[in-house]
């Protein structure tokens, strides 16, 4: 599907926004540069910008700007892995994951007394897919073996997590975004997680 766009004079009506802050956010990092689509358009080239991405990006950035600095902001809204770990209690505590999805998670991938955020992220999306009830506890299991063996050749760039399932069977791929993957019409493609928005909900969730 086609991805709605809004220009940029758009945005700055319905949002209330200045151009200043707008590109003061964009210089902080708070708005990705690749939103910024220059396009051509009856009085030349304007710019334009995923709609439902940069709305929903903004009111997160008015909701929290009053309790966090822009540079705060930048942190938690950036897609790159934070540099922290929690043991098994602060991720309870947290209520990060549910004390069940992190026993089955330690009993298949290891007990640690500290978890760093690539192994967070891992636990967060088995966890969020075992109670949407996109996933057994079999098809988690390949979740994480997948996350595990092919994360880290993302090497910080941003990837899709694709769960499918035909006739029976289940797999999961991970794929670099951009770029696009096309599947046989037998094929039912249960879920499509972009791991940057995972990332994003999982700083909010450890804030």
């Amino acid at each position: 599907m086609e991805t709605q766009l809004i220009s940029k004079k758009e945005l700055l009506e319905l949002t209330g926004l200045s151009y200043g802050q707008l590109y003061r956010w964009k210089r902080k990092n708070l708005i990705p540069e690749d939103w910024f689509i220059r396009k051509s358009a009856f009085t030349g080239q304007e710019t334009f910008f995923p709609k439902d991405k940069i709305l929903g990006r903004i009111d997160k950035i008015k909701n929290m700007k009053d309790d966090l600095s822009l540079d705060e902001l930048a942190n938690l809204l950036s897609p790159n892995a934070a540099e922290i770990s929690l043991t098994k209690q602060e991720i309870i505590e947290r209520n990060i994951v549910s004390s069940n999805s992190l026993e089955f998670y330690c009993e298949r991938q290891g007990h640690s007394d500290s978890f760093d955020f690539e192994r967070i992220l891992q636990l967060f999306i088995f966890d969020k897919m075992l109670h949407t009830g996109e996933i057994s506890l079999d098809e988690g299991f390949l979740l994480l073996q997948v996350m595990n063996e092919h994360y880290p050749k993302l090497q910080g760039n941003n990837g899709e997590l694709i769960f499918i399932r035909k006739m029976g069977f289940s797999t999961f791929l991970l794929a670099e975004v951009p770029a696009n993957v096309y599947f046989e019409p037998n094929i039912r493609v249960v879920a499509r997680l972009l791991l940057s928005n995972c990332m994003e909900e999982l700083k909010f969730k450890m804030n």
